[in-house]
């Protein structure tokens, strides 16, 4: 099994060829709204369950193990509220129509950024920090969970993140809780709140 880490490649691969297809329909005057359905709608489902794959799978392993990674998840999950906002416009408007492009590419800049930071910070950082044997693990929990959830709708009533926008600084905080759980016997410090300070 591939790890976690050219799993996510792979996607971004694939959203890249994506929406240079939709750049092909865009450039065509008489592009019928069907075709734009049949590409963007599995587009837009993708982006949306792979953001919440790498919500339960992928960051909060990064926050476990990559070094200094707090900004680098703090900055991905505003990526992944911007690109479901821009899913959001764009289901709001008739297909083809300017609102709907607008929709569209307000998705595609915000997936964009998000991948050029990933690839270069949090999945670089992700491979010189943990053991291949944790990223194939990982590995295997994603592709099961992007099978299992083909489409957003599959989220619903799933714990945690549910394909829905996500505070950055709840999302950490809670992911860092679940990492070093505070000693209730430590008067408030936690072992999370030693973490980066001298002995």
């Amino acid at each position: 099994m591939p790890d976690i880490t050219t799993l996510i490649l792979d996607d971004h691969a694939w959203f890249r060829r994506q929406f240079a297809a939709l750049d092909e329909l865009q450039a065509r005057a008489d592009t019928d709204p069907r075709e734009l359905t049949r590409l963007w709608d599995p587009l837009a489902a993708r982006l949306d369950v792979h953001a919440v794959a790498e919500e339960r799978i992928f960051y909060p392993e990064l926050l476990a193990h990559g070094e200094d990674p707090r900004e680098e998840t703090l900055d991905a999950i505003g990526d992944h509220n911007d690109i479901r906002d821009g899913i959001a416009q764009a289901q709001r408007n008739p297909v083809g129509s300017r609102g709907w492009w607008d929709g569209v590419w307000d998705a595609r800049r915000a997936n964009d950024e998000h991948m050029g930071e990933e690839e270069n910070e949090g999945l670089a950082n992700f491979r010189l920090h943990a053991a291949p044997e944790l990223r194939e693990s990982l590995g295997t929990r994603f592709a099961e969970f992007m099978d299992a959830h083909p489409t957003p709708g599959d989220l619903e009533g799933l714990d945690g993140p549910d394909g829905s926008d996500l505070d950055p600084g709840d999302y950490v905080e809670a992911a860092e809780a679940r990492i070093d759980p505070p000693d209730p016997t430590a008067h408030g410090l936690g072992i999370g709140s030693l973490r980066g300070q001298s002995q």
